[in-house]
């Protein structure tokens, strides 16, 4: 019980720190960095609270998503490869001070399931949820009672995404490009052109 309260005062102070460097940091990608680490964090204290499901889905979804978020910061603003390449060494300090701390967090998450089985029960269990598993007990809530919810927050983060590349989307003069609906409402007229060809001139 013990090991469990120091791994979530450990990963909830880790994690509020990493929050407050992704606004301060005045580099985005030392922002991003921040973010995936934040989100790592908060991965670990789902599985302390015994929510493996959702600690999964976080770092599936959420850092994958970080890793695009990424390149469309890149791509927008602009960023020189070659300048980051050059600092590459300058920055390999702190990025080994992560990955040693998201080792030793990994390591005690280990060690707190290991010697701390109790600490499953931290979380109060749902009443008649007890005979199934985590992952069964929220697909019952979200596609049963919130199954309206979670649809309208799908439909929500799907214009989200493309009202996001609406915006990037850059336009260029003199660039001919296909227009779908000039295409299907032309006429007859418009596409066939009937022409008398004299015999031995040639179109």
């Amino acid at each position: 019980m013990i090991i469990a309260t120091l791994c979530f005062y450990l990963f909830a102070a880790i994690l509020v720190a990493a929050g407050v460097m992704v606004i301060s940091a005045r580099n985005p990608v030392h922002s991003v960095l921040y973010l995936i680490l934040a989100f790592l964090n908060a991965a670990c204290l789902f599985v302390l609270m015994g929510a493996e499901f959702l600690a999964m889905i976080l770092v599936i979804v959420y850092v994958g998503a970080v890793a695009v978020l990424f390149m469309f910061v890149v791509m927008m603003l602009d960023i020189g490869f070659s300048e980051l390449r050059e600092g590459f060494l300058q920055y390999l300090p702190t990025g080994a001070v992560i990955g040693v701390v998201l080792l030793v967090e990994l390591l005690l998450v280990g060690a707190a399931w290991e010697f701390a089985p109790e600490s499953t029960t931290l979380a109060a269990p749902t009443p008649g949820l007890a005979e199934t598993t985590n992952t069964e007990a929220l697909g019952n809530l979200l596609y049963t009672k919130y199954f309206y919810l979670f649809q309208a927050a799908g439909i929500i983060l799907l214009i989200a995404m493309v009202g996001a590349i609406v915006l990037t989307l850059r336009k260029r003069v003199g660039v001919r490009k296909q227009k779908i609906a000039d295409q299907v409402g032309r006429g007859p007229a418009e596409s066939i052109e009937i022409k008398k060809v004299a015999p031995g001139s040639g179109i």
